[in-house]
């Protein structure tokens, strides 16, 4: 049977998509192999958050292109449902599947397996109104019209076991928001969940093939149940894991300011089998800025709620997207974002420059910072997370955790996570996913 190898990109969500994919892959009676030189089939689960995104990606298949010339490349994800004809254009690609149809790579490759005819497709200029097509050129392009999409892709746990020590189960995809800088919601739909019974039935199945900690994740994580009927809420679903699972402990992926209430925080509070971990995105502390960003919220609004996860769960982690160079920030802005920052008892920052993405809002702006500007912007916000995160960590020095072992390991060290997100290495070789009680 042909063998494969999946390289992903990106976030969360985007890793759990590459876990269906290789689930799916398995079941088709395909064999995993660990390096793309010798894999019949690769395929890419690519990003498009920004410009540099889209390179990675354009990059590595270049680079597996080489190596691999016979390789039958697959480009899939955001970036593919975003420019597919760009994509295609790319040497060495053989098909572009975008997020609308990624479900379908499995029966795509099996029917090339079998020699299906290219009949299946037709012309790319006909894409805005044909779900099938035929690039001009050697790639097929399958993609087609993302709001369309009602369900979210998860793996069997079985595979998403196997692949890594934490699994990550995705419960909600896609975004009803409409940020000005991002593209997310035109590459992954509109916001849609998994049913609480779906997600508690994979959460014990998870739980009972051997994981001891799941991520829960999505691209708004937050909204989860808002579609659902009837209307649900991401804090039942997490009562119900709680109460129906015999899962050690739930951590969260990223959630919006707006979603971090009291009720929710008292939920983390009250239960030790939830992560004290909470990722909140920012992406600005100049109220201005939130503005022309189309975010909810301002300054305020978010102090409060760190200020709360910091009273309810002093030694919670809590982390922050932060995006400096958007159109039109000044020094001043810059300046304030900085201050509130180290105002705020944070304990590391996901640092971001600008990136236009075709489409959206802000592209249309003008009044840029300049590339330096950005960069040495970009390098104060590193260096403040830096001594945050030195802080944070001074500041747990001599207190007990429960830390569980994952795979990177020396002669003399394992590598282990923490419930509040601090990575420790733990003296010896151990086996993954074992629960350690170790002093800091």
């Amino acid at each position: 049977m042909p063998t494969f190898s999946i390289e992903n990109f990106g976030c969360r969500a985007t890793e759990a998509d590459a876990s269906a994919l290789r689930s799916s892959l398995l079941a088709d009676g395909l064999t995993p192999v660990a390096e793309h030189a010798s894999a019949d089939i690769v395929v890419l689960n690519s990003c498009t958050v920004t410009a540099a995104a889209d390179s990675q990606a354009r990059e590595a298949v270049r680079k597996i292109h080489r190596a691999n010339p016979s390789a039958r490349i697959v480009v899939t994800g955001c970036y593919a449902q975003r420019a597919p004809a760009e994509v295609a254009a790319i040497e060495g690609v053989e098909w572009v599947v975008g997020n609308s149809h990624q479900s379908q790579i499995a029966a795509i490759l099996d029917r090339r397996a079998r020699g299906a005819s290219q009949k299946d497709f037709v012309s790319v200029d006909e894409l805005h109104s044909d779900a099938l097509s035929l690039a001009r050129g050697p790639a097929k392009i399958l993609s087609g019209d993302i709001f369309a999409q009602a369900t979210v892709q998860i793996a069997p746990a079985d595979s998403l076991v196997g692949d890594r020590t934490r699994p990550i189960l995705k419960i909600q995809d896609g975004c009803n928001n409409r940020c000005s800088y991002c593209v997310i919601p035109f590459v992954r739909g509109n916001s849609r969940s998994l049913s609480p019974d779906e997600v508690v039935r994979e959460a014990r199945a998870l739980s009972g093939a051997g994981a001891k900690e799941i991520v829960l994740s999505g691209i708004n994580l937050g909204s989860y149940g808002r579609d659902l009927s009837p209307r649900g809420q991401l804090a039942g679903l997490v009562r119900r894991i709680l109460d129906e699972t015999a899962l050690d402990r739930l951590r969260f992926s990223s959630i919006e300011p707006q979603d971090v209430t009291e009720d929710f925080v008292a939920l983390v509070a009250c239960s030790p089998r939830i992560a004290r971990h909470f990722h909140i995105p920012l992406q600005s502390g100049s109220d201005r800025i939130l503005r022309a960003m189309h975010r909810w919220y301002r300054t305020a609004h978010f102090a409060e709620r760190v200020h709360l996860i910091h009273r309810m769960l002093p030694d919670a982690a809590i982390g922050a997207d932060v995006i400096v160079g958007f159109p039109g920030e000044t020094d001043a802005d810059f300046r304030g974002t900085h201050e509130f920052i180290e105002r705020l008892p944070f304990t590391y920052l996901h640092v971001f420059s600008f990136s236009e993405r075709p489409g959206t809002a802000a592209a249309a702006l003008g009044d840029r910072s300049s590339a330096q500007t950005i960069r040495e912007r970009a390098r104060a916000l590193r260096d403040l997370s830096q001594r945050k995160a030195a802080e944070f960590r001074a500041a747990q020095a001599g207190r007990t955790w429960r830390a569980l072992t994952l795979a990177r390991t020396s002669d003399s060290w394992t590598e282990a996570l923490t419930g509040n997100y601090l990575k420790v290495q733990i003296a010896g070789r151990h086996p993954a996913n074992e629960w350690h009680d170790v002093v800091l």
